[in-house]
């Protein structure tokens, strides 16, 4: 059945955004006025996570509507393909009579592979157009790589940034479509990932003194003190356990005007939605692949399990014309939700149903909102690492070195107090453990043995993990899709 034309879908992304960096939603120090917006008008889901919290597995996620331990691509590799161009998302939609486009960052591998969507757009068209226009200056000639945290500010100009190039062409897409048609458009913007290179003008608008140090707990008052799987992402590709207060608040002075300046972009896009008459019957959900630790337990970068990593920002505007509308509008939803939802609510939103073989782990967030759903439990796996978020527990477990923390995120959102250490809710460690354990043996895995989990490197040291670091770096001669 062909779904009704008014009923459009916008999906916004970022790469690495942390879920606690909207102004309306709690963080005072930041400037999202638009997030904001979205915020007052929309549903803001308040426990929103990135089971598998790197690029490429989340891209699946979004994708397929299915957890990375359960679609298989556990980390940033392109030896696992599961994505089927008739199965993902757009592939559905555009079966459904929707025209699909993909705007910006994908990180898909192939990397112009479409996936089911009929026009695409990434990165790459972008630094061929740079190269072409040399006027224009050349972005990231600042030599800083794709990993590296210290700030630096951008080798151009706002208007030819990485960040407007990806409004101005998802702008170009709503001004030159065909309007018989539906559209499915995902805006897929590379930034606040590193290089944290805001332009100037974004960078001037905050004082580092203001700005807030990284959270540290019982568990992670020095660097030593942390588990040292858990350190292994940040010896890989930053170092970031040396650095000091005063750099960290630069960081994040940095990170933050990133996110500041993509927000002031996304103005230009909502403003194009409004004149051309689309916000009366279009979807907007605003989320983020994964986050970023800022320092937080002295990490670097992300696919741990702590909330910096997990836990990311999402949120949905129903169209003017919604019969739900002003019963959700300005609704805090604190139900469990997670990337793999939103492929379920695009389809419900347009009226489309996947292929018969095909098993979803998402639930609709509008019937989440609305109480009609709910999600008692999610468990995630990135490489290493693996999480249990029940409720306002979260189970951490390191499966190099077999380190387990414990949580709870009523009384400690910020994870400062490991229960475990402390010899606290034995029972609930115990119970989500055991959810972990049948979780990893349903599927074979080899980290469990007898019924109890084993550690593939007993003994682990920090030296052990410090062999290879990679800060990514790169030539801006050479375009590539993970160029941000």
């Amino acid at each position: 059945m062909n779904p009704q034309p008014q009923r459009n879908i916008l999906l916004i992304t970022t790469d690495q955004q942390r879920f606690d960096t909207i102004h309306a939603a709690g963080n005072p120090h930041i400037l999202t006025p638009h997030l904001d917006w979205l915020f007052d008008d929309g549903i803001y889901f308040s426990n929103a996570y990135s089971d598998c919290p790197v690029c490429m597995p989340a891209r699946a996620t979004i994708m397929t509507g299915r957890y990375a331990y359960s679609h298989g691509l556990t980390g940033n590799r392109g030896d696992v393909r599961p994505m089927e161009p008739a199965t993902t998302l757009p592939g559905v939609l555009t079966r459904a009579g929707y025209q699909t486009c993909a705007i910006g960052k994908m990180h898909f591998h192939p990397l112009r592979c479409h996936y089911g969507f009929e026009r695409m757009e990434i990165l790459e068209h972008y630094y061929r157009d740079m190269a072409r226009h040399p006027e224009r200056g050349r972005p990231m000639e600042h030599g800083l790589g794709q990993n590296e945290m210290e700030p630096v500010i951008s080798t151009v100009h706002e208007n030819h940034s990485l960040t407007h190039w990806t409004i101005e062409r998802s702008i170009d897409f709503l001004e030159t479509r065909d309007d018989t048609r539906p559209f499915f458009l995902w805006t897929s913007i590379a930034k606040p990932h590193p290089p944290f290179d805001p332009c100037r003008n974004y960078w001037d608008l905050y004082e580092t003194d203001a700005l807030p140090l990284p959270i540290r707990g019982d568990w992670s008052a020095r660097w030593e003190d942390v588990p040292p799987g858990y350190l292994a992402a940040t010896f890989d590709l930053n170092m970031a356990h040396r650095f000091d207060d005063r750099r960290w608040r630069a960081i994040r002075r940095a990170y933050y005007a990133c996110i500041t300046q993509l927000d002031y972009a996304l103005g230009l896009l909502f403003a194009r939605l409004r004149e051309l008459g689309l916000f009366e019957n279009t979807l907007i959900l605003f989320t983020s692949d994964h986050g970023e630790m800022l320092g937080d337990h002295h990490m670097g970068a992300k696919s741990v399990p702590f909330e910096g990593s997990s836990h990311i920002p999402l949120l949905a505007r129903l169209p003017h014309g919604s019969w739900d509308r002003n019963a959700v509008r300005g609704l805090r939803c604190g139900a469990l939700t997670a990337l793999a939802d939103i492929y379920p609510t695009c389809l419900a939103f347009a009226g489309a149903t996947p292929p018969p073989d095909v098993r979803l782990d998402g639930l609709d967030l509008l019937a989440a909102a609305r109480g009609e759903a709910e999600r008692e439990r999610l468990i995630g796996e990135c490489g290493p690492y693996h999480f249990v978020r029940e409720g306002r527990w979260k189970y951490c477990y390191e499966a190099r070195g077999g380190a387990q923390l414990l949580f709870d995120l009523e009384s400690d959102p910020l994870e400062q107090h490991d229960l475990i250490r402390a010899g606290a809710a034995v029972e609930v460690a115990h119970r989500l453990r055991e959810a972990l354990i049948a979780r990893l043996a349903a599927s074979g895995s080899d980290l469990v043995r007898e019924g109890r989990l084993v550690p593939k490197e007993p003994g682990l040291r920090a030296q052990d993990l410090m062999a290879h670091p990679w800060p990514g770096f790169h030539s801006s001669g050479v375009p590539s899709d993970v160029l941000h």
